[in-house]
Formats: C-alpha cells, sequence, structure tokens
C-alpha cells in the first residue's frame, strides 16, 4: 500500500465538502465559498492555473534550452542567437505551450484524482495495491494528455529559426500543416510523447508523497508553500533528466515537415551519428533542462497544492 498522495483535502480523514450519492456518481457540492465549485473539478482549475503561471515565467529559459536540444549548441551561444532576433521574438511560439500546458496539466492533475476514485472504489473488497491502483490511473492520465500533440509540434515549428519565414502564429501554422499535410502531420512525435507521459507521471504520483514526507514538517503556509515547490522541483528535474534523450527524439522529429514518420529508435540513432556518438552531446542542454524543471515543477507543485486551500 503506498502512501496516499492525494492532497489533505482529498484524504479520507479531512472534512468533506462535497456530499456524494451512492447510487450514482453526481457531487451535490456545499462548499460556502463557491458553490459552483464541486470537490473534483478544482483539480483540473488548480493544474491549469499552476501550468499558466509556470509558463509566462519560464518560457525564456524553455526556448534556450529548444536550441539546445535541437542543434547541440551551448546555452551561451542560445542566448546570443534570441538575443539577435530581437526581443520581438522571444515570445514567439508562446500561445501554444500556453494552451497545451494549462490543458495538459488539468487532466494530469484532475483526471488522476478523478481515474483513482473510480478505480479504488471499485476495487474496494479485493486485494488490489493501491500503489497498482494509482499507478495505474497515473499512467492513463499522461496517455490521455498525448491528444494535445499538435499544441507541441506548432511550438517545436514557432521556435525553430528555420521556420521562421514560413510560419507567421499559431493560426496560421495550424492551417499550414493541415492543408498542405493533414491531420497526421500535427501529431508527428506522437510516439516518444507517449513513451515519457506515462512513465513520467506514474513516477511522479508516485513519488510525491513519499518525498514530502522526507522534508523538514511545516507548520506554517509559508512552510508549505516551501515544502511543495522542494518536492515538485527535485522530481520534476529528476524526471526530466531520465526522460530528456525523449525530448531529444521528438524535438528533433518535430522540427521536420512533411516527409515519412521515422521510428523513434531512427531518429534517436540519426541524432546520435550527427554528435559523434558522444553521450554529453546526446545531453547537451540537460543541465540547463535541469534547473528549468526544477524552477517549473516547482513552481507547478507549490502553486496547485496553494490553489486547492483557496479554491
Amino acid at each position: 500500500m503506498v502512501v496516499n498522495t492525494m492532497d489533505s483535502e482529498s484524504a479520507p480523514t479531512s472534512q468533506p465538502r462535497a456530499a456524494l450519492i451512492k447510487d450514482g456518481p453526481t457531487l451535490l457540492p456545499f462548499d460556502s465559498l463557491n458553490p459552483l465549485m464541486t470537490h473534483q473539478a478544482k483539480h483540473y482549475l488548480c493544474g491549469s492555473i499552476a501550468a499558466f503561471t509556470n509558463i509566462m515565467l519560464t518560457f525564456p529559459i524553455q526556448k534556450v534550452l529548444f536550441r539546445q536540444q535541437l542543434h547541440a549548441m551551448l546555452a551561451a551561444e542560445a542566448v546570443r542567437k534570441l538575443r539577435g532576433e530581437g526581443l520581438g521574438k522571444l515570445y514567439r511560439g508562446l500561445l501554444p505551450p500556453l494552451i497545451q500546458k494549462s490543458t495538459s496539466m488539468a487532466i494530469m492533475f484532475g483526471l488522476y484524482q478523478d481515474l483513482s476514485k473510480i478505480f479504488l472504489d471499485r476495487a474496494s473488497g479485493c486485494y488490489t495495491p493501491e500503489l497498482v491502483i494509482r499507478s495505474f490511473a497515473a499512467a492513463l492520465a499522461g496517455t490521455t494528455e498525448a491528444v494535445l500533440t499538435p499544441f507541441e509540434r506548432v511550438q517545436t515549428l514557432l521556435q525553430d529559426h528555420r521556420h521562421h519565414g514560413r510560419f507567421n502564429n499559431t493560426a496560421h501554422t495550424f492551417r499550414t500543416l493541415l492543408s498542405e499535410y493533414g491531420v497526421t502531420e500535427c501529431y508527428r512525435g506522437l510516439v516518444p510523447i507517449l513513451l515519457r507521459n506515462g512513465p513520467s507521471n506514474v513516477l511522479f504520483f508516485g513519488l510525491r508523497g513519499p518525498i514530502k514526507e522526507q522534508l523538514p514538517q511545516a507548520h506554517t503556509r509559508a512552510g508549505h508553500l516551501a515544502s511543495d515547490f522542494v518536492c515538485g522541483g527535485l522530481l520534476g528535474a529528476g524526471l526530466g533528466i531520465m526522460f530528456f534523450p525523449l525530448n531529444v527524439v521528438k524535438s528533433r522529429a518535430q522540427s521536420q515537415v512533411g516527409g515519412p514518420f521515422q521510428p523513434c529508435r531512427e531518429v534517436l540513432l540519426t541524432v546520435w551519428r550527427e554528435r559523434g556518438g558522444s553521450v554529453a552531446m546526446l545531453f547537451r542542454g540537460a543541465h540547463l533542462n535541469y534547473h528549468r524543471s526544477l524552477l517549473s515543477w516547482g513552481i507547478i507543485n507549490a502553486t496547485y497544492e496553494l490553489l486547492l486551500n483557496v479554491v
């Protein structure tokens, strides 16, 4: 039985804020602060706002990291190139990740909570370890997030300076891809995203509770905020390093427009050969990715937990 990684409001021992009809899934909310917000729906809202906050704060760092992943250049060189392109292009490609991440985090946190509750209710009375149930719920939530692949696809094209002259903005990029290549072109890079999302979700939700328990106990709101930031940051940074090669494959595959879809293994081998068979070159940008993930997931986790206590 794993440690329950749900927030304190979701724990069975907490004071309920919504009454559940036994013979059906309908929730009857009676939250005095927000009568329209059901107990389950708030996880979607809090996840979405947390992602929105993170993207607005860390997008320039992500853009430097993308250049490193795609071209294996040093961070200083990537920063110089972005400076040369001007401030007007620094936030070029912001809208797709803003939409994609806000929706993705809503699915990640909200659907995980919903699926966990459904599976745990149905497994009541039979011996199924909670670890297995929650892991399955996390993997399904991560797989569902992959429907948003077109937004990652468009973000990649808008961030790649080689396509600046061809794609003007988000709407124009979508129109061009759909009219000239069809829907399937929007899902280029889907396989590495699927390989990344499911396992990373399982590890994130499975380890979030145990890691926080190892941190000094917090007694104030500021202390809890700091603890959630450290917990989320450490997890995000570790998972970012673990799945970094998949993100390199995704960026490389999605930077191509038209032509055959190459298998993940073939794309990885191509990148490996181009970079001289060097592990260090394959992980070029991992150092910056570690710090970006530390900051991003710290912001996401801390903001999410803070909002749960406010909404």
